[in-house]
Formats: structure tokens, C-alpha cells, sequence
């Protein structure tokens, strides 16, 4: 179970945001997070991005995927018309960030991403986007259009009280790096990426 525990505004590139701490108590060191922006209108047609945390992608821009890409260009159109981040703290698919890395290595043999979780004894995802449905339920938004190519993030919303009016692609371009990453999100977990 978790709550809201703190917020605090914060000034960002992008503007200020309502940065707001879910925990399951107060001293909870990893809570999730909803990044509410100042221009945000309402509780109805909000645009939202549900982000898991990819540390490697988001804070040192790894070009191994598109995460920290797909979290800017969120940021960017958030900036424009309002909206909410939720920052769900899911490293890795579900599976960690030491996890990663092994995952990482078994990758650099050949192994594609979902092949590398399962040969360390995971699913292909272990995350759960409930987590980001009660924490917009928490917020009272009623309506959203969702930032997202993950057909798991369409599935949760849809299967909320929360109404999904438009899903919003992130189109990201690949890179040499993360081609055959992006290949097998297409191929095997049914990413919907043009």
C-alpha cells in the first residue's frame, strides 16, 4: 500500500512541477513519484507519462535504449500543455539495477533483452503499471491521454476507472546501440513502434 508522504515544488527545465513522494511509510528510501506540472489544467484530458525508472537511460543517457529519450520528449509536451510524469520505481524492467547490468553483459554475448532476463530466472517484465493507476487516482484524475508505445501501460489504464481518451506515441529514432533493443520490444513484447 502506498500514499502520498511529502511534496515540494520544484523548478526544472520543463517548469514547475508538484513533485510528489509515495511510500509505503516515511522512511520508505525508493517511493514512487508524480511530477504534476504548474500548467496543468484539471482532472480531465491529462496528458500523463508512466515512466519506470531506467537510472543508466534517464540520468547518464545510455544510448542502450530509449528511456531517457522517451522521458525528455514527455518533459518536452508536458512543458507545453500541462501534465503528469508518474516516476515508477522500477529499474530494469521489475528486476533491478544489479540485474540489468547481468542482463547487460548476457546481452553483449548475443542474447536479446527478453532472452537475457529469462536466463536469469525473470519474466521479460515483472512490472506492474497498477502502481501508476492508484497514484493518478490519488491525484483525482478522471481522464487521460496516455504518453506510451507499451501495450501493459494501455491495458492498465483501460482496465481502470480512468478513462484513456488517446494513446500519444514517443517516437524516438534507433541507434546502432539499441537497434536490435528496439527490435525485439517491436518483435516479442508487441511494442507499438513504427
Amino acid at each position: 500500500m502506498i500514499k502520498a508522504m511529502s511534496n515540494a515544488k520544484i523548478p526544472t527545465p520543463w517548469g514547475e512541477f508538484n513533485l510528489i513522494a509515495y511510500g509505503s511509510d516515511d522512511h520508505d528510501a525508493m517511493p514512487h513519484l508524480a511530477l504534476v506540472h504548474e500548467k496543468t489544467q484539471g482532472k480531465e484530458n491529462v496528458l500523463v507519462r508512466i515512466h519506470s525508472e531506467c537510472m543508466t537511460g534517464d540520468l547518464f543517457g545510455s544510448a542502450r535504449c530509449e528511456c531517457g529519450s522517451q522521458l525528455r520528449q514527455s518533459l518536452d509536451l508536458i512543458s507545453r500543455q500541462g501534465g503528469v510524469v508518474i516516476y515508477l520505481r522500477q529499474e530494469g524492467r521489475g528486476i533491478g539495477l544489479i540485474e540489468k547490468l547481468k542482463a547487460y553483459e548476457l546481452q553483449d554475448t548475443g542474447l536479446d533483452t527478453v532472452e537475457a532476463n529469462v536466463q536469469l530466472g525473470h519474466a521479460p517484465d515483472e512490472r506492474s503499471f497498477d502502481l501508476g493507476v492508484k497514484i493518478l487516482r490519488d491525484l483525482g484524475i478522471k481522464s487521460i491521454r496516455l504518453l506510451t508505445n507499451n501495450p501493459d501501460k494501455i491495458k492498465a489504464i483501460e482496465e481502470s476507472e480512468i478513462d484513456l481518451l488517446e494513446r500519444v506515441p514517443i517516437i524516438i529514432e534507433t541507434n546502432a546501440d539499441n537497434e536490435n533493443y528496439m527490435d525485439t520490444k517491436k518483435r516479442v513484447l508487441g511494442h507499438l513502434l513504427d
